[in-house]
């Protein structure tokens, strides 16, 4: 078997009832089903009929029942029209006037609600394509946005649900060709010489008056069709067919709330954060999680939370697969052992978090007592995962295609997360960034959608796979999770005064299963696979140099009183820092998200521009003024906030000339002009500034939570 038990003496839950009684068995299981089945119904409803609701089409039919029924003298000329609708439904002739009455009323009701959903709908996504709101000082709104706004709120619906605006959205716009040149144009200036440029400019014109209106037609054509005409691309060119190892190149990590450390016990710790990623997991599912809105009126793509959980990236030989599962448990990982811990009671419900702490302490205290009786190899199954794409695929297929160790990766794969414990004490960002982003060879299971690390003295972190979403989506959900640890302890004590899990919920737990070691046969052929990935992967790891650093001087708010952007602040002091160290300009990259539009990812933004590079030079020269240094960082900052965000709204430079190198390679073209303008380096890469998802969230400046996010110096 895949999963052989340890012995379960110690373990501190209930005794199982499965298998007593079979016919219990069979009511317990036909209910989880039942339950599913209605949240999946009732949302296919919801999401089927948003903006619009039951409760418009019940207020349609009593209109029309009222009108019928009370047959007013002022609306005759309604209800007799009305009447003759039954004769055009050839209702029969012997029916009871009252009858008569609900059928037309019915009839009439559903056809005014069909109607009403069609065109708020049609509205809502016309609404939803305008951006001129972006562009205007929010507190400085004219009455045209505000009408706007007004429009915008009256035909969205109430209550939505996860994927209730999904069918308002609109699709993302193919930008101009004309336009998408003179921008590249515009990019290139500041990095190239005179006689580069020329270059340039005439590859571009030649390009735009021969084949790329062929390319860019075949581009229009899929966005009336598709979706998204770039998002399917992306993942499938970008992510899944790239080969290079998924740690330091593709995953990326994510850290805790700076200083909180509520408890030095990692199985509590792991418990409670663990229990609320389940409950968040549960919102997703249920589709209860309300749509991010900007501004709180324009809604954004929630597609990406679908496979947030158990979901895991299939190597292949030549590109890889995205499979999303249903499933009930995580793998746990400590000391080199893996372990497959049921998340769920017997009754469907999560377990609590003294249940799961319970679970993990003896995970964590029956790995120590066996971790030595394996070999090297064997504590480093996961290095595997490291390896460079095709040869992870090849070896799957040829170690775990069959037997024992095809059912073993089965479990992890279909884990809903996988949940790493680490020996490593770090007592600085630099020590648990570097952790959280490529671990030490065989800690992370870097296939995995998610994986939870905590470390031994209460830390805790995330890494995460790329394809399948972006860091905006997992940031929401390490901010949920942990703002409810937090917000918890503000009322109750998440914790007690020894950091062990308090009980805080009177629901009474079910049985729940014990924790089943996953076991694997390593022969000598795949031990040295395994030795040979764990070396490749620690050299990988030493060549990295990564440094974060906490800076508290002052921040946002600040630079917001000096009517300067803060991403765009920080992306002058970016270029300003390299130029001062590397004495040149470099083509810059900076994510953007299009989630404004149906199935949107991301764009880059080209942060530098001839204003910054104006304004970097001011700063390194002495004889300009400090007047005209603060014009320039105005002028720099202005332009690139323009950029960033025509990037949000589709008008972007990378990903259409990314879409139209697509098409013109599945049209067997050899465009030397594309090939030069995306084979450019991107010497610095950056990211936007951080952002908070979740309107709720209290001002860390508050005295409870202002040693959680900084440290308090007297």
């Amino acid at each position: 078997m895949a999963e052989a038990r340890s012995a379960v003496a110690e373990l501190r839950i209930h005794d199982l009832d499965e298998g007593k009684d079979t016919w219990a068995d069979f009511t317990r299981e036909w209910r989880k089903s039942i339950v599913r089945q209605y949240f999946r119904t009732r949302n296919t409803i919801r999401n089927g009929l948003w903006p619009t609701s039951l409760w418009n089409l019940g207020a349609a039919f009593s209109f029309f029942v009222f009108l019928m029924v009370g047959d007013f003298d002022a609306m005759q000329p309604l209800t007799s029209r009305m009447w003759v609708m039954g004769e055009t439904i050839r209702l029969p002739k012997g029916m009871p006037r009252w009858l008569k009455a609900f059928v037309i009323s019915c009839v009439l009701g559903f056809f005014f609600f069909f109607l009403l959903m069609q065109v708020r709908r049609q509205v809502l996504t016309v609404l939803l394509t305008y951006r001129g709101w972006m562009y205007l000082n929010p507190k400085r709104m004219s009455w045209s946005v505000m009408i706007w706004g007004a429009l915008t709120k009256l035909f969205s619906g109430y209550s939505p649900s996860l994927y209730s605006c999904q069918r308002s959205l609109p699709r993302l716009p193919v930008p101009p060709l004309s336009q998408t040149m003179e921008k590249l144009l515009r990019s290139l200036k500041p990095l190239v010489t005179e006689d580069e440029y020329e270059v340039f400019k005439k590859e571009a014109k030649d390009f735009e008056n021969g084949l790329g209106p062929k390319l860019q037609r075949i581009l229009t054509l899929k966005s009336w069709w598709s979706q998204n005409w770039v998002t399917d691309w992306w993942e499938k060119y970008v992510y899944l067919m790239g080969r290079s190892p998924l740690p330091n190149n593709s995953n990326y990590y994510c850290v805790e709330y700076s200083y909180y450390r509520p408890t030095k016990r990692p199985a509590s710790r792991a418990a409670i954060l663990v229990y609320y990623m389940l409950q968040f997991k549960t919102l997703i599912d249920r589709e209860l999680l309300e749509p991010l809105c900007i501004r709180g009126t324009v809604p954004i793509c929630m597609a990406q939370y679908e496979r947030m959980f158990s979901t895991t990236r299939v190597p292949g030989e030549d590109i890889d697969v995205i499979k999303h599962y249903e499933s009930r448990h995580v793998v746990v990982f400590s000391k080199g052992l893996f372990y497959k811990l049921e998340v769920y009671d017997t009754k469907g419900k999560i377990l609590l978090p003294q249940s799961l702490e319970a679970q993990f302490e003896w995970i964590l205290e029956d790995s120590a007592k066996h971790s030595e009786s394996c070999t090297e190899a064997e504590r480093s199954i996961a290095a595997l995962t490291t390896m460079e794409r095709t040869d992870w695929a090849k070896t799957r297929q040829k170690y775990f295609a069959s037997g024992l160790n095809k059912e073993s990766l089965e479990v992890v794969d279909k884990a809903i997360t996988f949940v790493s414990f680490s020996e490593e004490t770090p007592e600085h960002f630099n020590e648990q960034a570097n952790f959280l982003l490529h671990g030490d060879g065989r800690s992370i299971w870097f296939d995995k959608s998610i994986t939870a690390v905590f470390f031994a003295n209460g830390c805790a972190g995330v890494n995460c796979e790329h394809s399948f979403g972006d860091a905006p989506i997992i940031a929401h959900l390490i901010e949920w999770t942990m703002l409810a640890e937090v917000i918890h302890m503000t009322h109750q004590s998440t914790y007690d005064e020894n950091g062990r899990c308090r009980n805080f919920t009177d629901y009474t737990q079910a049985a729940a299963k014990a924790p089943s070691r996953i076991v694997w046969e390593v022969s000598a052929p795949l031990e040295t696979k395994l030795l040979a990935a764990l070396a490749e992967a620690k050299r990988c790891n030493d060549d990295i140099d990564l440094v974060v650093s906490d800076f508290d001087a002052y921040g946002k708010g600040f630079i917001k009183t000096c009517k300067v952007s803060p991403d765009a602040f920080v992306q002058m002091a970016l270029q300003l820092a390299y130029y001062k160290d590397a004495h040149k300009f470099v083509l810059t990259y900076e994510a953007s998200m299009t989630r404004l539009y149906l199935c949107g990812r991301t764009e880059t933004v080209r942060s530098l521009t001839s204003e910054s590079k104006d304004f970097v030079r001011s700063m390194v020269n002495d004889n300009v003024s400090r007047e005209e240094k603060l014009r320039l960082l105005h002028v720099a900052a202005d332009k690139h906030q323009v950029m960033y965000k025509d990037a949000m709204n589709g008008k972007g430079i990378d990903r259409h000339l990314f879409g139209l190198f697509v098409v013109s390679k599945g049209l067997g073209y050899e465009c030397k002009f594309l090939q030069h303008v995306l084979s450019r380096p991107w010497t610095m890469s950056t990211s936007q500034q951080p952002q908070t998802q979740i309107v709720t969230s209290p001002d860390p400046n508050l005295p409870f939570f202002l040693d959680k996010v900084r440290i308090i110096r007297s």
